[in-house]
């Protein structure tokens, strides 16, 4: 209990100091999106390896597949989710409302916090359950926003993907036990230290956009329940009902708990989709997730 107070607090003062820049201007526009992106393609591929760096045993394979097929489904319903409870918004409110249901911003502030409730096998558990999503984002999620249906780009993308590819070595390093160079792997260590802190910090920056008269928007806040508290209920009890080990229930659930993701609003922005609303969708659920997660984080973890 004390340690999971502890780790709430250090990520809400990461998100402070991130705020207090943003508000300060030490950091832009171009700043935030250049920490995005060196978090996204460097520093979260890093961690990512180094949480498959476990010992190998076949319970944990068991666990890998056993959380690919709860994150398959929850891909699933929640695209189902999205068409039937915003189906009636106008076209382009409906694009935002349904690529936000179906793609959280897990990726970015989920890992940091799955491996700080639970570890390193945590966020191997994590990155395997990101897979679809990351595939359904780019799939389902763009064409969306597009009309596009690319299969080629869609299977480039994926395979291409730093995090993607950081899982394929890190799943290899697991099953061969082989140990990286030492100066390699210290680099490798060095730079997933700094995951949460940067995450952490992106968020406080996309908290200092936020004007609370323009939040107040009931279909706002109507998304951010659904993608803060109904999600992960209608996620935690099949699962519970199934009696899935609890490590993967846990994950599966904090995950599916994440606010919009940031990509919310650049494709928005990209294919004239109301960009604004896109805007109050992210930042209204990733304040109210500060709230959110650490009650999900205690209940799980």
């Amino acid at each position: 209990m004390e340690e999971l107070l502890s780790l709430q607090g250090s990520i809400f003062l990461l998100m402070i100091a991130g705020l207090v820049m943003k508000k300060t201007g030490i950091v832009g526009e171009t700043g935030q999106k250049n920490m995005t992106d060196l978090v996204l393609n460097l520093i979260l591929p890093c961690n990512i390896i180094r949480s498959f760096q476990i010992e190998f045993s076949w319970k944990t394979m068991h666990s890998f597949g056993t959380i690919l097929v709860v994150s398959i489904c929850i891909q699933l319903g929640c695209m189902v989710l999205g068409k039937l409870l915003f189906g009636r918004m106008s076209r382009n409110k409906w694009k935002c409302l349904y690529y936000g249901t179906v793609c959280s911003n897990a990726g970015f502030l989920g890992n940091p916090i799955a491996e700080g409730v639970f570890g390193s096998q945590g966020l191997a558990l994590a990155s395997i359950y990101l897979i679809p999503q990351r595939i359904v984002m780019w799939s389902s999620g763009i064409s969306v926003f597009s009309g596009s249906r690319d299969v080629k780009a869609l299977v480039k993308k994926v395979l291409t993907h730093p995090c993607i590819i950081a899982c394929f070595i890190g799943i290899f390093l697991m099953l061969t036990q082989l140990s990286l160079p030492g100066m390699v792997q210290t680099t490798i260590n060095s730079l997933a230290n700094c995951n949460t802190a940067m995450s952490m910090m992106v968020v406080g920056m996309i908290l200092a956009d936020l004007k609370l008269r323009e939040m107040a928007d009931p279909t706002v806040l109507l998304y951010s329940a659904v993608r803060l508290i109904l999600i992960p209920v209608l996620v935690l009890i099949p699962c519970s009902l199934l009696g899935l080990d609890s490590m993967v229930t846990g994950v599966s659930v904090l995950l599916a708990a994440m606010p919009a993701g940031a990509t919310t609003s650049i494709l928005a922005a990209k294919y004239d989709a109301d960009p604004g609303f896109a805007t109050k969708m992210i930042i209204m659920s990733t304040l109210a997730s500060v709230f959110t997660t650490p009650v999900w984080s205690f209940l799980l973890g």
